[in-house]
């Protein structure tokens, strides 16, 4: 009987029927062996598995066993002697021949399971290997004299006859010529190479599952290292409960169940710091990266900081500024030795809005733009581009309006000013005058003993200028200004505008590295690629170092005016950069702007984002500006200060809304409106501004807001001590507590410390108080009341609920 050769067969099913059929069994018999060891099969149509049909043949065999083994082996004798005889061959034997030049004429081997039952022993319960009848005829006249028994096919069988041509058609499947060539012994010794592109085939049955077996070894070899070595989790400044359990690969119930033994009650959705995600993480055994976010601006744009030896000294960059008619474009014209008003009226050249010169060899950039625009603007874009400030008085008017706002200009950017009294040729020039008058708005000259350098000049007359720019370069020497041409060029756009020719054309200063042609730049909401770059004079440049002011064509729209561009390696990343810029713009015009009001004061002031008031005051009369002045600037102490940055008489004009909304201030008036273009810019740029009739207004409501910039002071007040004497979890809720108040009370919304043994191990708020099963406000000494603290539930019988609340101080 072919047992092995059934259990082994995975290719073709093997019904109950059918086995039923080959052993001349009922399907019935056949159903209760298999319900008797095991689940019966549901119907006799259902295909068994290798191991049912073990359980069958086990069975068959234990019913039906032999007598002796001699019985078995008895006929094995008896052809051995028959087949020494020279001539004559029995019966069997010519069957053999015949059926041994059938197609499959090569030895075929047992199928694996009789394979592995070679060396077996016949006296045990397995069922011996059965062969087709061909090979066990052919194997007879094969078979050496020999006193050895031969394994003996015993048919285990009720009744009935098998079909063995069945068996021997699987048999070929599983067994093919080749590998029974392979596995068939021979005199000769052949070495074996496997082929390792050879495509198995169902004949292969014994090798594919011993390569199965090993597979499966190895992969779970990997899984036990896998789950020994720790998982590498990168987690950011920030991250959700649901994102760090998917990155360590666990539930979000296993996460959110750490976090409440922490004391942290936290939902999947919410945001958790790095720390208290990385204390998690390691509770998984998880080893924790801090992952560091990096923009795309930062990718692109180089912002490392220039070491001393990379750097050199650069030409200083100064704007002109003053009062009307006080000489700034005539000074202008003597520095250039040209006529800017002729130029432009030829219309032969148009000046790009900054320019150099030379002075024995060392250049100075001028900024030939309106002096109070230039601060106001580029102050409110960030971009101190500005070096020195040259003042220009007329010598014959002294101090005026505009040449006091030029001054808070200059002092509210930080640089230094150098003094140019103009107009000196003319008979009433009182220059000492001037000097008295500068000393009202803090410019000490130095011959008076100051530090401010003061030049007599007459730009129509030429005369004192060559001394003007040697003190420039002075002042430009000590600020020890430096730059670093080896690296790309970053700097800020001075003016854009669009030609109908060329396209947006944009005056650029290079304020560090060097700019050349056919760079990549990115300025603002604008990208493009230098095609043509222009000097001051027309000329065409291949390349412009530090504090060169250049005019280039290439960008794709003309950039805002005081932004700053930088040249960048890869254009693909700029224009996502310029996409994303344009994205935050769009985000910016839609929210609301807020700027700094008394209203709002405080609040800036508790988010750390001012600690310092600044006013610009006008009024009727001079005397006014100064007595407020004196008054509002006596109120700054150590944590607040009031500083007014400008002060001047006359109604609040344009200029005084452009200097506020670029430095934050709020604007006072006495006895003064504001025109309309004033009010219009206030409006638009959100600036506030304050009327008042009487002093003694202004300085009570300015009083009041700085009283409320104050960092406030508090006192901690004990509300009452309450004993935990009981503890519950609730899966909603967390650890309740009930407890009986000993003194003062509980209230709902008070701060509580839990003190066990005398230390504190926990300070937060109150999370809910009940009595029964009502919530309440307050509870008071000698009853009892169930409590919850906020993010901590390891409460414990004993502990002491200390409730006490922070009471501010009036100042």
């Amino acid at each position: 009987m072919e047992v092995a050769l059934l259990s082994t067969s995975t290719t073709n099913k093997y019904r109950v029927r059918e086995l039923a059929k080959d052993f001349g069994l009922n399907n019935k018999d056949v159903m209760e062996i298999l319900g008797k060891y095991g689940e019966a099969p549901k119907s006799n149509m259902q295909a068994l598995t290798d191991d049912e049909l073990s359980l069958v043949f086990e069975s068959l065999t234990q019913a039906h066993p032999v007598a002796s083994i001699q019985e078995i082996f008895a006929d094995t004798y008896q052809e051995s002697k028959k087949k020494d005889q020279p001539a004559g061959i029995s019966a069997p034997a010519a069957s053999a021949s015949v059926s041994a030049e059938q197609p499959a004429q090569t030895q075929r081997p047992a199928a694996p399971g009789a394979q592995s039952q070679k060396d077996t022993p016949p006296a045990a319960h397995a069922v011996p290997t059965a062969q087709p009848a061909a090979i066990q005829a052919k194997s007879a006249l094969q078979q050496p004299t020999t006193r050895v028994p031969q394994k003996k096919v015993v048919d285990t069988r009720k009744g009935g006859d098998v079909n063995l041509a069945k068996y021997d058609e699987r048999l070929e499947q599983m067994a093919p010529e080749k590998a029974q060539r392979m596995q068939a012994p021979s005199g000769n010794k052949q070495k074996f190479r496997p082929n390792n592109n050879r495509r198995p085939t169902p004949g292969m049955t014994f090798s594919n599952k011993r390569r199965q077996d090993e597979q499966e070894k190895m992969r779970r070899l990997q899984l036990e290292i896998a789950k020994k070595a720790p998982l590498k989790v990168s987690i950011p400044d920030e991250i959700s409960v649901g994102e760090l359990a998917s990155r360590m690969k666990k539930t979000g119930a296993e996460v959110v169940k750490v976090l409440m033994k922490s004391g942290i009650m936290a939902s999947l959705p919410q945001i958790i710091d790095y720390d208290t995600a990385a204390l998690v993480a390691l509770e998984f055994n998880c080893k924790v990266e801090h992952e560091v976010t990096v923009t795309i601006e930062e990718q692109l744009i180089d912002s490392h900081e220039d070491t001393v030896e990379d750097l050199v000294d650069r030409a200083p960059v100064v704007v002109v500024m003053g009062h009307v008619d006080h000489g700034k474009t005539s000074l202008l014209d003597a520095i250039r030795n040209t006529s800017v008003a002729e130029g432009e009226a030829g219309g032969i050249t148009q000046h790009i809005g900054a320019y150099q010169v030379q002075l024995d060899g060392k250049p100075i950039t001028f900024l030939d733009t309106p002096g109070h625009e230039a601060f106001t603007s580029m102050r409110a874009r960030g971009a101190m581009i500005t070096d020195i400030a040259i003042l220009v008085v007329a010598a014959d008017d002294g101090i005026m309006p505009q040449t006091v706002e030029s001054i808070n200009h200059a002092k509210a950017a930080g640089i230094p000013i150098v003094v140019a009294i103009n107009k000196i040729d003319k008979p009433n020039a009182n220059p000492e005058k001037v000097k008295q008058q500068m000393t009202e708005y803090g410019l000490l000259t130095e011959d008076w003993g100051g530090d401010t350098i003061c030049c007599p000049i007459s730009a129509k007359k030429n005369i004192g200028i060559d001394k003007l720019l040697e003190m420039v370069i002075l002042t430009a020497e000590m600020a020890e200004l430096k730059a670093n041409p080896n690296r790309a060029a970053s700097g800020t756009v001075i003016e854009a505008r669009l030609d109908k020719g060329r396209g947006p054309i944009a005056t650029l200063l290079v304020q560090n590295g060097t700019l050349k042609q056919g760079d990549t730049i990115i300025a603002g909401t604008a990208v493009g690629r230098v095609r043509t770059m222009t000097s001051s004079k027309g000329k065409r440049l291949e390349e412009a170092g530090p504090s060169v002011p250049v005019e280039i064509a290439g960008l794709s729209e003309a950039p805002a005016a005081g932004c700053t561009f930088n040249v960048v390696a890869d254009e693909r990343m700029a224009r996502e950069l310029v996409e994303q810029r344009k994205a935050e713009e769009k985000l910016k015009s839609a929210a609301p702007v807020q700027k700094v009001s008394l209203e709002n004061l405080f609040d800036q002031i508790q988010a750390g984002e001012r600690k310092e008031l600044a006013l610009i005051v006008k009024a009727d009369v001079q005397g006014s500006v100064e007595a407020v002045r004196t008054s509002l600037e006596k109120l700054s102490n150590d944590e607040v200060g009031v500083r007014v940055i400008h002060g001047g008489v006359g109604a609040i004009s344009e200029s005084d809304v452009m200097l506020a909304a670029s430095t934050g201030a709020i604007i006072v008036g006495f006895n003064v409106r504001p025109d309309a273009a004033a009010r219009d810019g206030a409006i638009r740029q959100n600036v506030d501004m304050r009327m008042y009739r009487v002093i003694y207004d202004c300085i009570d409501e300015i009083e009041a807001a700085m009283k409320g910039m104050l960092a406030p002071k508090f006192k901690e007040v004990i509300l009452g001590h309450a004993e935990v004497r009981l503890t519950y979890k609730v899966s909603s809720v967390g650890t309740v507590a009930g407890c009986y108040v000993q003194d003062g009370k509980l209230t709902r919304d008070c701060d509580v410390r839990v003190v066990r043994g005398g230390i504190v191990v926990h300070e937060g708020k109150l999370g809910s108080l009940q009595r029964f099963k009502d919530t309440v406000k307050e509870v008071t000494t000698n009853y009892e009341c169930g409590l919850t603290v906020e993010k901590f539930n390891d409460l414990k019988e004993g502990d002491i609920i200390e409730g006490f609340a922070m009471e501010e101080i009036p100042r």
